[in-house]
């Protein structure tokens, strides 16, 4: 992050910053852009949640866990998790117990436009992005690659961008936005 900030991404129209979870990250984030909101990817957190249950509850709990990012606002997320919490916290106190320490930044995206918060709760938009990119360059990226960086501007959003006829995967990131985004993620 150190690195991004003297290269020149100051950030001072950076509003949000959605990463995988990566502990490292997120300190560094506060550090360097404190301005900027950090959301957590709802994807891989559904991921660590799924790990820690037993497969007779994983319907059940992806389904309530699910309530929460899809609720309308934030107020209505907040709820769906106290349902959550009274329902699994007997089972997996530790499950939950990390659940309600990481909200606040898994609730982060409904600081921004409805429209939006479908896209800004994952890190899926850029993880697609990227799987296309090694799909037409061909070949894995090189395992020594420590992050990769995608960065948004707030333009408009073209409905008819397509890339060689097909629709653009997830319409450009940088053209889906209307606020700036960069997302980090490991590899």
């Amino acid at each position: 992050m150190n690195d991004l900030y003297r290269r020149g991404l100051e950030g001072q129209n950076l509003e949000l910053i959605v990463t995988d979870g990566c502990p490292g990250l997120a300190a560094a984030i506060q550090t360097v852009y404190p301005r900027a909101l950090h959301q957590r990817c709802w994807v891989h957190k559904m991921r660590n949640i799924l790990e820690k249950v037993r497969r007779r509850d994983h319907d059940q709990v992806k389904a309530d866990a699910q309530a929460i990012y899809q609720a309308h606002d934030r107020k209505q997320a907040q709820a769906a998790f106290r349902r959550f919490r009274s329902s699994w916290q007997r089972h997996y106190p530790g499950m939950v117990r990390q659940l309600a320490r990481d909200l606040p930044e898994l609730l982060s995206f409904f600081s921004f436009s409805r429209h939006l918060c479908r896209k800004l709760r994952t890190t899926n938009i850029i993880e697609r992005c990227f799987v296309e990119v090694r799909r037409r360059i061909g070949g894995p990226w090189s395992a020594s690659s420590t992050s990769r960086v995608w960065t948004g501007s707030s333009t408009p959003f073209f409905k008819d961008s397509t890339w060689n006829g097909k629709t653009a995967p997830s319409g450009f990131l940088h053209k889906q936005l209307d606020v700036t985004v960069i997302i980090l993620f490991l590899i």
